[in-house]
């Protein structure tokens, strides 16, 4: 008489969690795998990345250079792709019919670029392999005694062999509390990935107004990134400031999101004030009777450089032959170093990405599983692992839910040989 089905409960419907079930059922059949979501969708992160495109992974095949795009977790990440990598992602979803498409940054979308292609892979997977999904199924406790013991938000209590726990990252620590007869250390979470608000500050009527390659600098840290950045409504975004905010999260929730940041709008060109004077030498020589306004300078947008030039109290009227060496200073200065007073962070709630979670030192970096409790594992960003925009969480989701999902087929195939 065959062995009854070892059960599998993957707690979380998002990238990391639906990778694990994916891979742990199709590389065992003695597996029943459920996926337990605590609302009624899943994927929503999927849904959401790349602006509806969804951001499948980065195209960086060197895994020490790819390791260090991750603020938390390099060394934990040094050792995990090794396992799998992003070529492997590629080749994960070409098998399943899905061409990833490498952009000019190095972002890689689905040739369609529709995330939905990709829910849709996953989907097919899921009903191929017959898991399980339950919807509204929260897991409110956790108990391993012969097995595990989950209590769920409905007052079901579910028994599984395995749990492998894919919830995601929490914004405060107070929601980790059900986790907390596990035994593990939870670091406490702060946000990462969010961009700086501006309050009042003039240059947000500049909103939609980029540029390609500045770099930000906040003042009385050693943070500071570069890359190209976005004004909006309420601030600053784009890659440049949630790159600076992911390597700088522990510091900026310190100071209360509170502080002072640099700009330098021509960080491309590699220029410093010398360089700068030689150019107003050559724009007086050139342009005498040009106004300073009508053109801009240094590959600018137009209206930033307008906002600039005022700024530095330049008329609008005035022309090179007129330019002023106090304004001269001032344009110089906001060049290089515009100064603006940050007061604030926004994070988009479903792209909420998080520094913290669990302690990387009490987690198998080469099966996931705890170092306290056989039988349950990790993936995705419940781990104190975050990577900085432009795949790398999507490719930590894949790489930690493919090793435990490999790893509880491993312990389900030694639990039966010695059956």
């Amino acid at each position: 008489m065959p062995n009854p089905k070892k059960v599998l409960c993957v707690v979380g419907g998002g990238a990391a969690g639906f990778f694990c079930a994916i891979q742990a059922a199709s590389l065992q059949e003695n597996l029943r795998v459920i996926i337990l979501e605590k609302t009624g969708k899943i994927l929503q992160k999927v849904k959401i990345s790349g602006g509806g495109r969804c951001n499948v992974t980065h195209a960086c095949f060197e895994i020490p250079t790819l390791s260090k795009k991750y603020p938390r977790g390099e060394n934990f990440l040094r050792k995990s792709l090794h396992w799998f990598s992003p070529k492997d992602t590629i080749q994960w979803f070409a098998d399943r019919g899905v061409t990833l498409v490498e952009e000019a940054d190095g972002r890689m979308f689905p040739s369609t670029n529709q995330s939905q292609t990709i829910i849709d892979c996953l989907m097919r997977e899921v009903n191929r392999l017959q898991i399980e999904i339950r919807y509204h199924a929260g897991v409110q406790s956790i108990q391993k005694n012969t097995c595990f013991q989950l209590g769920l938000q409905n007052g079901e209590q579910l028994s599984a062999d395995y749990v492998c726990l894919a919830v995601g990252g929490y914004p405060s620590l107070q929601q980790f509390d059900w986790l907390q007869s596990l035994g593990h250390t939870i670091v406490p979470p702060v946000p990462s990935l969010f961009t700086f608000n501006l309050p009042k500050h003039p240059i947000t009527s500049l909103m939609g107004v980029s540029v390609p390659n500045v770099l930000v600098k906040v003042h009385g840290t050693n943070i500071k990134q570069e890359g190209p950045i976005l004004i909006t409504h309420w601030g600053l975004s784009g890659p440049a400031v949630l790159k600076a905010s992911a390597w700088g999260a522990t510091e900026l929730a310190a100071l209360k999101y509170e502080f002072k940041a640099t700009i330098n709008w021509i960080h491309a060109f590699n220029y410093n004030e010398q360089d700068i004077r030689t150019q107003w030498s050559e724009q007086r020589a050139k342009y005498s009777t040009q106004k300073i306004a009508a053109k801009s300078m240094f590959n600018l947008p137009i209206r930033l450089w307008q906002f600039l030039v005022a700024s530095a109290g330049i008329q609008e009227h005035q022309n090179w032959s007129t330019l002023q060496s106090e304004q001269q200073k001032l344009l110089t200065k906001f060049l290089l170093a515009y100064e603006v007073q940050v007061s604030g962070k926004t994070t988009f709630k479903e792209e909420f990405v998080t520094a913290g979670g669990i302690s990387l030192s009490e987690v198998d970096v080469n099966t996931m599983q705890s170092k306290k409790i056989e039988g349950l594992y990790f993936a995705g960003e419940i781990l104190n692992v975050d990577g900085v925009t432009g795949g790398f969480n999507f490719q930590h989701a894949w790489t930690s839910g493919w090793i435990a999902a490999k790893s509880i087929a491993h312990s389900v195939n030694e639990v039966s040989v010695q059956s």
